[in-house]
This record gives structure tokens, sequence and C-alpha cells, in this order.
């Protein structure tokens, strides 16, 4: 009967999901676009060159990423945008040593839940 109960209500609990996710990716993507210059000039200082046009992808890929989750049109697509961000995220954080915890959990909590809304 309690499974019943969660199977029931299992799409809301995908529909809140993508907007949370479509939220935190607004959240981190807005302040990327609105200084783009220096957003640039971080991604080239984490070594992916050239910092503009890199930065401006992921600032975009966020924003407009996350606000098509939100609204559901091309959630696919965005979410399979956002999971290679994260994965990029992941990957990079990995390659500089840093370990899961305090590292990259979170961009491999974000990528798998954006592969679910790819899929």
């Amino acid at each position: 009967m309690f499974i019943q109960f969660l199977t029931y209500y299992a799409d809301y609990a995908y529909l809140l999901l993508r907007l949370v996710l479509g939220l935190i990716f607004v959240v981190h993507g807005w302040p990327k676009l609105k200084s783009i210059k220096s957003n640039g000039e971080h991604f080239e200082a984490m070594g992916f060159r050239p910092g503009n046009f890199w930065g401006t992808i992921v600032a975009l890929v966020e924003t407009i990423g996350g606000l098509a989750l939100i609204v559901g049109l091309y959630a696919q697509v965005a979410a399979v945008l956002i999971a290679i961000d994260m994965l990029v995220a992941a990957v990079w954080k990995m390659r500089r040593g840093q370990g899961l915890v305090g590292g990259y959990e979170l961009d491999l909590v974000l990528l798998l839940v954006a592969l679910l809304f790819a899929t």
C-alpha cells in the first residue's frame, strides 16, 4: 500500500526535481552571464582557453538550460548540455586532485540528475 502511494506521486517528485535542478543552474549561471568579462578571466585562470569563449558557453548553458528545465521546453536538450557541463567540472576537479568529499560530489549528483532528465 505504501509503495502504491509513492508510485502515485512519482510524477510530482520528477517535476519538483526538474524545477529544483533548473533553479540551481539559473542561480549559478545568471551571475556568470551578468559579468561575462570577469567570468572569462576566471575560466582563463582555471585553464580553459579561450576563457571568454568557454565562460560564455557555460554561462549560457547554465542560465538558458536552467530556464528550459523550469519551463519544460527542450528540457532533454538542456539536460544533455548541463550533464556535459557537470562532467567537465567533475573531471576538472578530479584532475586537480580533489576527492569525492569536498570536491566533485555535487557535480556528480547534478550530472546524474541531468542524465535522468536527458533520458
